[in-house]
C-alpha cells in the first residue's frame, strides 16, 4: 500500500487528487471542535464521552466522528444521517417500483436518487438531533433565554446541527467528485482514527509524565497494539477471502468462426455485506432505550431495558448476534440473486462443471451463497463480541484505550484502507493507459 500512494505521488494528477482529499479531511476535522451556540458541552461529554458503554449504538456513531458528538460541535451527527438515508433509500428501490425504474434508467435516474437521498439526510438529521436533545437532559443551556421561549432555542441548535451534516455530506460529495475514492467512506475513516489517536495520545502522556500510572499505561498501549494488529491480520484476511464458482462457456461456430471456449469464475465474497449487519443491529438495540430517555417513561418497563439491553448483558449479546446474522443474510439476498446469474449463465452458453444448467444451478449458487453468508456472519457476530470483551480483560480497568475504537470501526478502518488502495491503483493504471493511447 505504501508503495501504491509512493507510485501515485509522482504523479501530478493524482497527487493533485491526494492533496484536495486531504484538505477537505482537514475541513471535516476543523469543524469538529467548532461547538454549536446553545448547548451544554459538559453534558454532551458525560452522555457521549470515553467513559460511556464503547457497544452502545451513540458511542459508535460518535466515535466515527471522531468525538464531534461528544464535544456538541456542529458535525455532531456527522455523516451517520447520510449512511441510514442511503440504506433506506436502498431498501425502497427493492420495494417501490417506480424508483427501481429510477435507478435502472442510468445516470439521470441516479442523479434523482442522489438528490432525494440528499433530502432524506436532512430530514433524518432533524429527527435524530431532537432525540438526542429530548432524550438525554441537560444538553441545553436554557440559562441563555432565563426559561423563556426554551422551543426556540431547540429550533435552533436542530437548525445547527442538520447544517453541520448537511455540510459534511457536500464535503464527502466533494472527495468523492475531485479527491481519491468514496468520501463518504474516507470521512468515517479519518473519524476513527482521530478517536483511537486521542485515547493513545493521553496513554503516551501518562507514559511521558512516569509516576505510578507509567508502566500501567505502558503495559496498557503494548497490549492494546498487539490485539489491535492481531484484529487487523483476521479482518484483512476475511475481508479479502472470497470463493470462486468455476464456469465453463461451451463454443459455438457462427460462420466461419468459432466463440466462446473460454474459463470463468464467479467470486463470492464471504464479508460482501461489510459493516452494515453490525451498524443496523446496534441501531436497533439502542432505539429503545432511545424512547424511553426521549418520552422519560418510567417503571418496570424502563427499568428492565436498563438492566437487559445494555452492552455485556446476556440478552444483549444473543439478541446483537442474532441480529447480524439476520441482516447478514437480507444483505446477501440482495445483492446476489442466484435465479438472475443462473439465467445469464445459460443464456450465453455457460455452465458450472458437474452442474447441469438450469434449476440445479440455481439451487447450488444458493447452496453455496447461503454457506458462505453464514460464516460470514458468524466472524462478524464473533468480531463484533469478542475484540471488545478481551480489551476489557486485558486491559486495566478504567483505560481509555478499552473505548479508543469499536470493533466496528476496525472493521471500516481496514475496509476503507483496502478500497483506497484499490482506487489509487486503479488511477495509476488508467493514467499509464491514457499515456499508451496518446
Amino acid at each position: 500500500m505504501f508503495e501504491t500512494i509512493k507510485n501515485a505521488w509522482k504523479i501530478k494528477e493524482i497527487r493533485i487528487k491526494i492533496l484536495i482529499t486531504l484538505g477537505l479531511i482537514l475541513m471535516f476535522r476543523i469543524g469538529a471542535f467548532i461547538p454549536v451556540a446553545g448547548i451544554n458541552v459538559e453534558a454532551f461529554a458525560q452522555q457521549f464521552g470515553a467513559g460511556a458503554e464503547n457497544l452502545s449504538f451513540l458511542n459508535i456513531m460518535n466515535s466515527i466522528v471522531g468525538g464531534a458528538l461528544s464535544n456538541g460541535t456542529i458535525f455532531a451527527m456527522g455523516i451517520g444521517p447520510y449512511i441510514n438515508a442511503s440504506i433506506i433509500m436502498q431498501l425502497l428501490t427493492v420495494g417501490i417500483p417506480r424508483l427501481e425504474r429510477l435507478q435502472k434508467e442510468g445516470e439521470e435516474g441516479r442523479k434523482k436518487i442522489a438528490q432525494l437521498t440528499r433530502y432524506l439526510t436532512i430530514v433524518l438529521a432533524i429527527v435524530q438531533a431532537l432525540g438526542i436533545l429530548l432524550g438525554y437532559k441537560g444538553l441545553v443551556d436554557t440559562s441563555i433565554f432565563n426559561g423563556k421561549v426554551e422551543w426556540l432555542l431547540y429550533i435552533f441548535i436542530i437548525l445547527q446541527f442538520a447544517a453541520g451534516t448537511t455540510l459534511t455530506m457536500w464535503i464527502g460529495e466533494r472527495i468523492t467528485e475531485y479527491g481519491v475514492g468514496n468520501g463518504i467512506s474516507l470521512l468515517i475513516f479519518a473519524g476513527i482514527l482521530a478517536t483511537a489517536g486521542l485515547s493513545i495520545q493521553r496513554e503516551i502522556q501518562n507514559i511521558i509524565a512516569g509516576g505510578a500510572q507509567a508502566s500501567t499505561s505502558a503495559f496498557s498501549l503494548i497490549i492494546f497494539l498487539v490485539i489491535v494488529i492481531v484484529i487487523f491480520a483476521l479482518i484483512v484476511w476475511v475481508d479479502l477471502a472470497e470463493r470462486k464458482i468455476p464456469v465453463q462457456y461451451a463454443k459455438q461456430v457462427k460462420g466461419r468462426k468459432m466463440y466462446g471456449g473460454q474459463s470463468t469464475h464467479i467470486p463470492i465474497r464471504i464479508n460482501a455485506s461489510g459493516v452494515l449487519p453490525l451498524i443496523f443491529a446496534y441501531a436497533i438495540l439502542s432505539f429503545p432505550s432511545l424512547i424511553v430517555g426521549m418520552f422519560n417513561i418510567s417503571g418496570g418497563f424502563a427499568n428492565w431495558i436498563s438492566i437487559n439491553l445494555v452492552p455485556g448483558g446476556w440478552l444483549y449479546t444473543i439478541l446483537v448476534s442474532l441480529l447480524i446474522l439476520f441482516f447478514a443474510f437480507f444483505y446477501a439476498q440482495i445483492q446476489f440473486n442466484p435465479e438472475d446469474i443462473s439465467k445469464n449463465i445459460q443464456q450465453y452458453g455457460g455452465f458450472i462443471p458437474g452442474i447441469r444448467p438450469g434449476r440445479p444451478t440455481t439451487d447450488y449458487l444458493k447452496k453455496i451463497s447461503n454457506r458462505i453468508t453464514l460464516f460470514g456472519a458468524i466472524f462478524l457476530a464473533a468480531i463484533a463480541l469478542v475484540p471488545s470483551l478481551v480489551l476489557g480483560l486485558a486491559l486495566p480497568q478504567g483505560s481509555s484505550l478499552i473505548s479508543a475504537v469499536s470493533t466496528t470501526g476496525l472493521l471500516i478502518i481496514v475496509s476503507v484502507a483496502l478500497e483506497f488502495d484499490k482506487q489509487l491503483e486503479s488511477q495509476i493504471m488508467m493514467k499509464h493507459y491514457k499515456g499508451f493511447l496518446d
